[in-house]
């Protein structure tokens, strides 16, 4: 049946490739209950745990959505992905580099003790909360609706809108990241920040309420997936060089310290967020028979709750299934 898809019109293979994945989300629903959202930030808690939608966007233009694709989210550490890439095009990658490391750290995501430990000079990643608030502190301006100007500038070319800041979410993590705010301490007895910490944690507060959906990563991952470059006006919106340090980067930190199995599993650059969004970028691949997708996608997915390590119990399992039927994996 696959092999028959290479004469397909596209709405064929578009109805095609519905067809299998609202029986594939609609399966994978059930895992649910396996999880739980998170509730340390309180406003989070809110959400509906059964709650599961994906969106697939493709370079040829076709798209196939199933489940609950309209409830927006916020981005929460998807985030560190956007933040990254604006620090890069600003400051320069080798600037940045000099800042944050490129290497998993085995640890929590909102653990300071490699660094306490390890004794390193810098944050071991950008997708770590350490490395990530270090990156904010470097994106410009004084105050922290300057800098978050240059992520809304960025994510307006990527989705051709301006997202919206959800500001109950926003408020809530203000008043609940006692964490962060450690890790912000940290930063800056340690000489990581760049500007003022009350600032820079204002900051990424605001840039992790960003509220957005599937269709929404769906795009930015498929852009990723084209190294940086809209499939649709071939306009670069990121310069290939960032697009792919950010895709390697997803790949090997992308999934909290989960990271290592989902690419062994999965096999694709993803970052995942405490909302329970995943963004997925899969870059065109060759193979011997005809599969979906072969040109490249960008995967959005949403499902609220959570396994041990941060990441949705269903989205993942979800992803892991596409990713194996499809032969969607990089390797």
């Amino acid at each position: 049946m696959v092999q028959g898809i290479a004469n397909w019109s596209t709405e064929q293979s578009r109805e095609w490739l519905q067809s299998y994945v609202d029986d594939w989300v609609s399966f994978y629903r059930k895992h649910t209950g396996e999880g739980s959202v998170a509730e340390y930030i309180p406003q989070l808690a809110t959400a509906d745990p059964d709650a599961l939608g994906i969106t697939i966007i493709g370079r040829n233009g076709i798209k196939v959505s199933s489940g609950d694709v309209d409830l927006p989210f916020t981005i929460q550490s998807i985030s560190k992905v956007i933040s990254f890439i604006v620090a890069c095009m600003d400051r320069g990658v080798s600037y940045m580099l000099d800042r944050v490391d490129v290497e998993p750290t085995g640890e929590a995501f909102n653990s300071i003790m490699h660094l306490e430990m390890k004794q390193v000079r810098k944050p071991l990643n950008p997708f770590v909360n350490a490395g990530a608030i270090t990156v904010t502190s470097t994106l410009e301006g004084k105050t922290s609706d300057e800098k978050m100007e240059s992520i809304f500038a960025l994510l307006e070319k990527l989705l051709g809108y301006r997202p919206a800041l959800n500001i109950d979410v926003y408020e809530s993590e203000r008043d609940s990241s006692m964490r962060n705010r450690a890790i912000g301490y940290y930063l800056l007895e340690t000489g990581f920040l760049e500007s003022d910490m009350n600032t820079t944690l204002e900051t990424y507060f605001k840039q992790c309420s960003i509220e957005i959906t599937v269709q929404d990563l769906a795009r930015i991952g498929l852009i990723l997936a084209n190294d940086g470059e809209d499939v649709e006006t071939n306009e670069e919106i990121i310069p290939r060089p960032i697009a792919r340090i950010t895709k390697a980067l997803m790949l090997t930190c992308g999934m909290y310290d989960a990271s290592g199995k989902f690419a062994t599993y999965v096999g694709i650059p993803a970052k995942s967020g405490v909302s329970g969004g995943i963004i997925g970028a899969v870059p065109p691949r060759v193979r011997e028979e005809v599969l979906p997708f072969m040109e490249g996608c960008g995967i959005g997915v949403y499902g609220p709750a959570l396994d041990d390590n941060g990441n949705s119990v269903s989205g993942i399992r979800l992803l892991r299934h596409i990713a194996s039927q499809w032969d969607l994996s990089i390797f």
